[in-house]
Order: C-alpha cells, then sequence, then structure tokens
C-alpha cells in the first residue's frame, strides 16, 4: 500500500491526516516485516491511550473509582483495541511477513491491539495530544456505547461468577506453546469447580487466558441454572 492510498484511508476512516505518512506506516508494520516495526510505537501508544481514557472517563462519568477503574480497563484492555483495529480495517493493511499472515497473526487480538496502540502513537507524534485525544474518543467511544457487557475483562466476568458461586477462582494451565518465536501460539486451559476444562489459544498467554475464558462463559451462559451476573 502506497503513503497516498495510506494517507488517504487515515482521512476517510481514521479521520486524521498525517503530515508524517512514514509514522502510519511504521504503526502498521508488524516486527516480520523488513524495517522498524511498530513495537516502539506501541509502547507510547498505550501510555498516551492510557491518559486519554483516563481524563476522558473522569470528566464525563460521575462514578465511584471502581466503576471508573472498570470502564478503564474494558477500553484499553488488547480486545478492546484489536476490536476498534477490526473496524478501521486495520488487518488488510498490516504490513507483514506472506507466512506470519497465512498463519493468521493479523487477525489476532495481539497484534491488532498492539497495532492500534501503535496508531494512537503515531496520531499523538504527528498532531499532538489533541489530536490523539480526537482520535480515541472518536473510536473507542463506540465501546462505551456497545455496553458494559462487551467492555468487561472476560477474566474478570469468569472469576466473579464463580466466587459468587462459592466455586474457589478459575485456574489456569498452560497446555503447549507453537510456532517460531516471532509468531508463537499459546493454549492455555482453564478450570472452574464443577465442570470440565476449556481451552482457548492466542499469540500469548494472557491472550489465550481471555480467549479460554470467553469460551468457559459462553458455555455457562448456555446452561440456565448458571446464569451470568
Amino acid at each position: 500500500m502506497s503513503d497516498p492510498d495510506l494517507v488517504g484511508w487515515a482521512r476517510d476512516t481514521l479521520g486524521y491526516i498525517f503530515a508524517d505518512p512514514a509514522l502510519l506506516r511504521r504503526a502498521l508494520t508488524h516486527s516480520s516485516a523488513p524495517g522498524g516495526s511498530y513495537q516502539r510505537l506501541e509502547f507510547l501508544g498505550d501510555r498516551v491511550l492510557g491518559c486519554v481514557v483516563a481524563a476522558w472517563l473522569y470528566a464525563d462519568y460521575d462514578e465511584p473509582e471502581g466503576k471508573l477503574t472498570a470502564r478503564y480497563h474494558g477500553l484499553v484492555e488488547g480486545p478492546a483495541c484489536a476490536e476498534v483495529a477490526r473496524a478501521l480495517g486495520v488487518p488488510e493493511r498490516l504490513f507483514m511477513e506472506k507466512t506470519v499472515r497465512a498463519k493468521g497473526l493479523g487477525r489476532s487480538d495481539n497484534v491488532l491491539g498492539d497495532a492500534a496502540e501503535a496508531i494512537v502513537a503515531a496520531v499523538f507524534l504527528d498532531g499532538g495530544f489533541n489530536a490523539a485525544q480526537k482520535f480515541v474518543r472518536a473510536h473507542w467511544g463506540k465501546l462505551l456505547d456497545a455496553g458494559p457487557r462487551l467492555l468487561a475483562d472476560p477474566k474478570s466476568r469468569l472469576q466473579e461468577w464463580a466466587l459468587a458461586r462459592s466455586r474457589h477462582a478459575p485456574t489456569y494451565d498452560l497446555v503447549s506453546r507453537d510456532g517460531p518465536d516471532h509468531a508463537p501460539r499459546f493454549r492455555v486451559h482453564v478450570v472452574v469447580r464443577g465442570h470440565d476444562p476449556v481451552a482457548g489459544e492466542g499469540a500469548n498467554k494472557r491472550e489465550a487466558e481471555k480467549a479460554a475464558a470467553v469460551a468457559l462463559l459462553q458455555k455457562l451462559e448456555l446452561e440456565p441454572r448458571d446464569t451470568l451476573p
């Protein structure tokens, strides 16, 4: 994808016009591709996103600290950032090695979440904090509109469900780690007393644990006797 094409996509979809298209290209470059990747931008974008979201929630929601914290984590965690990336069409625009893309890494929550944070950093470096704030509110705000169930961290929801029924906290066991160092795949089992283990996979252990929690929550929702909170 050429720089003019990227700039046009950013203008039409991201709602931002880049003065330096190289920043956007870097934000979309996976570590498997030649040249510099988005990793340093992701580091910065994580902090900028956190600052924007914290200030936004404090200003707009007159709630206790606990509820603000829950909303905050729901917006800045990897799955939420990955959802934003998918809505923006990031998977189709990632620069990555073909074999890595063929394995599906370009659609994983881990990669897409990092890319979304890298884009936040790119907007911040190109246009300043106000531009980054406008960008985050425009695209992460749609997650708030979707309601609290979407934003709830699946591991927290599963733990809340288990403890409310005196079943102790869920346990997570790493079953396997496959793939090369630059594109690993982790498989994890989650166990709640009274239920069979359920598996989840991801590009890192945390992502696999969340995938397992989501799978078990979906299973529990089908059981009338165990209505979820």
